[in-house]
This record gives C-alpha cells, sequence and structure tokens, in this order.
C-alpha cells in the first residue's frame, strides 16, 4: 500500500472511531448508519487514490479593463496563461465582476462585438490562443484585433506544443472532411468546434483511400511529415487524441484514438481549459466536475494568515483557488445577486491572505496568482503525492 493509499485508510479508521454507537439499544441502527457513512468515505478515498486531482483558478475579466493600451492588456494575459502553464494548472474560469443574468451565454466568445470586446471576453480569447499549439491557430482563429498583439508575447510551450519534427505518445490536431471524388476521399476544407477544453489530438486532416480488397483506410495529418493511419473512421470537426507510440515509422500502423484524459492520466499535463461565469457564484454551480470542488480557496490580505509550511489541505479530486479584482473578492460576492447576505468566509472553504506584510498597498491579480500557486504548491503536493 503506498503512502497516498496508507493516509485514505487512515482518515477512515478515525473517521469510524467517531461513529462508534453510543449504547447497545441502538447499536443496530447505529451500526448500519455507519456501515453506510463508511461505504460512502470508501468510494470517495478510492477515487481519490485513482484520480489524478485537477486544479483550476477563478478571477474576473474586469482585471483587464484596468490596461491602459490594447498591449499591456495582451501582456497582462500572457502573464496568468504562463502562470497556470508553470504551474500546471487543468482549469481557469473566468467570471463577471458584475451582477451578469445567470442565463448568459456560457461561452462569451459566442457574441462577438470585434472591437469593442470587453475585458471578460478578451481574456478568454488570449488565454485559449496561447494554449493552443501554434500548427493549429489560424485555423481556429480567424484574424481579430484582440490577437493585434499576441505575437510579442513569450510562447507557453507545454509539452502538447510539439514541434514539426519532433517526438511525442500523444499528438492534438483538428478534424478536416474532404470532397469525395469516388475513388479518394481527399480533404479539400476543414470543420471545426472549439469550447475551451484543451484540443487533445485534433486531426488536422483526414484522407480515405481505398486499398487491397476494396477496404478504406483513414490517414490523418497530425502536424508530421507524412499522414498517419489510424484505427477507425472519425466524425468531421471531432478532437481525437492519437496515441503515437514508441514505433516512429510513419508508415507503421494503425495508430490507435484513445480517450482524451489519457495523456493527464499518464502524469502528463496538456494544457489548461478556458471557461466562461457570468458571476462568482456561477463558477461553483456551473462547475464541469462531477461532484463540484470539494475544497475551495478564497484569497485575500484579509484572509487569515498561516505559513505553506503549516499549512494542510484535505484530501481533494477538484481545487478551486480564486482571486478577485482590484476591489478583492468582497466586491464580486457583494455585487452577485444570487449571494446576497453572504460574506465571502461563506463561500469558501478557507479564505487565507498568502502574502501578509506586502510592501505595495497593493497587489495586482497577475502577481497574486503566481505568489499564491507558489505558495500553494507544496502544500498540494503533500496532499497529492
Amino acid at each position: 500500500m503506498g503512502k497516498k493509499e496508507k493516509r485514505v485508510a487512515a482518515q477512515i479508521d478515525a473517521s469510524m472511531e467517531n461513529d462508534v454507537p453510543e449504547s447497545h439499544e441502538k447499536q443496530p441502527k447505529k451500526k448500519r448508519k455507519n456501515r453506510e457513512k463508511v461505504k460512502e468515505r470508501q468510494n470517495v478515498a478510492v477515487s481519490l487514490v485513482t484520480e489524478a486531482p485537477t486544479l483550476s483558478i477563478a478571477l474576473p475579466g474586469s482585471i483587464i479593463d484596468n490596461a491602459q493600451s490594447l498591449e499591456l492588456a495582451t501582456r497582462l494575459a500572457g502573464q496568468i496563461a504562463r502562470a497556470a502553464t508553470i504551474f500546471r494548472i487543468d482549469e481557469v474560469v473566468i467570471f463577471d465582476s458584475k451582477n451578469v443574468p445567470d442565463d448568459a451565454s456560457t461561452d462569451i466568445l459566442d457574441n462577438d462585438l470585434g472591437e469593442n470586446e470587453g475585458g471578460t471576453a478578451f481574456l478568454i480569447r488570449i488565454l485559449r490562443y496561447l494554449e493552443t499549439p501554434q500548427y493549429l491557430r489560424k485555423s481556429l482563429f480567424p484574424k481579430h484585433n484582440s490577437l493585434r498583439f499576441v505575437g510579442l508575447l513569450p510562447p507557453l510551450d507545454p509539452p502538447h506544443h510539439l514541434r514539426k519534427h519532433e517526438w511525442g505518445s500523444y499528438r492534438e490536431e483538428l478534424c478536416k472532411v474532404g470532397a469525395n471524388d469516388g475513388l479518394h476521399l481527399i480533404s479539400e476544407f476543414q470543420v471545426w468546434a472549439y469550447d475551451g477544453l484543451h484540443l487533445i489530438a485534433e486531426l488536422q486532416c483526414i484522407t480515405r483511400e481505398k486499398v487491397d480488397g476494396g477496404s478504406v483506410r483513414t490517414f490523418v495529418d497530425v502536424g508530421l511529415s507524412k499522414n498517419i493511419m489510424i484505427d477507425e473512421d472519425l466524425e468531421p470537426g471531432k478532437r481525437v487524441t492519437v496515441d503515437m507510440g514508441t514505433n516512429r515509422n510513419l508508415d507503421a500502423g494503425p495508430r490507435k484514438i484513445v480517450p482524451s484524459s489519457r495523456p493527464r492520466e499518464e502524469g502528463m499535463y496538456w494544457g489548461y481549459k478556458v471557461c466562461y461565469a457570468p458571476n462568482i457564484s456561477s463558477v461553483f454551480k456551473n462547475c464541469p466536475f462531477q461532484g463540484g470542488y470539494d475544497h475551495r480557496i478564497g484569497t485575500s490580505e484579509h484572509g487569515l494568515v498561516i505559513k505553506s509550511s503549516e499549512l494542510t489541505l484535505p484530501l481533494f479530486r477538484h481545487l478551486l483557488i480564486a482571486f478577485g479584482g482590484l476591489a478583492g473578492l468582497e466586491e464580486c460576492v457583494e455585487e452577485d445577486g444570487n449571494l446576497k447576505g453572504k460574506i465571502v468566509r461563506d463561500i469558501f472553504d478557507s479564505y487565507l491572505n498568502i502574502c501578509p506584510n506586502q510592501g505595495s498597498r497593493t497587489i495586482r491579480t497577475e502577481e497574486a496568482i503566481f505568489i499564491s500557486l507558489q505558495y500553494f504548491l507544496e502544500p498540494i503536493n503533500r496532499v497529492s503525492r
């Protein structure tokens, strides 16, 4: 049994001790309840041990509105993207700090306002663009004024941003569909859909060719020097993960299509997902993970001061760290109509000041993200290893 499994077992044993029946008369009923509680805890414990935990951050898009120029706004977004990548963040949630209705579009980029794009949409667009491998950007992102200065930003360089001649266990591409000439299906035009999730192995080109015996095989362009054969037909616009294996002979095959979660299950960092929430309460309500975020952390200069070495986090599956804007998380909660009568401490499991005794009167959100993620790095590692 590994360290983590032993730690989970110890927590279950401790919980069982707290559930000991108080009297012999109530024992049968208590035992049934205890067994149900223990079984529930064991199921949670198994998922905690077998599933890789996820790390999410949430921040208001209004931080962009304070930038003095488009270039400075772009650089600010680039800093956030770099922080998310360096610290292996799985999900970045951008929320509106104003009281936007819950029925607002789940993807704010659907309402393209061109040059009048607000800070929230701008930040989402830049974050998604930077997370996308370079060879897919032209296909996924048409020209837009908000992207004018992205060429000035340093690359994120995560594992799924492979070079043309670089070999990787998995590659991500974009599906294209072709026109049939009667004998071959030759790719000529492109169809895609982008939902903000890591662009797991979108196949850039599909070509179906008839081979001996009249069977049809599917070949895909994965960004290498030639197309490779895969083991199944693909739907137009569908993003899939291709297991490249260890055989570097591109004529070998067919290669397998695997679940998009496979790279992450093998310990690889595979980029971050970008989501939109109309307000801070929707960050929790629209959580994409089953069971929601099981531990929520708010950061503020008004939070509790605990040294990183002394901070103990509970076992978690999905951890969320939230950041405020110019006026902090307090204003975000006050402006949210769904949280009337509540204060920040009511909606977070932990509310921490990660940079006490600061020399500056204010810490910018992009600075707080770097400071906080470094602060939480060791406590998270102690729980997840």
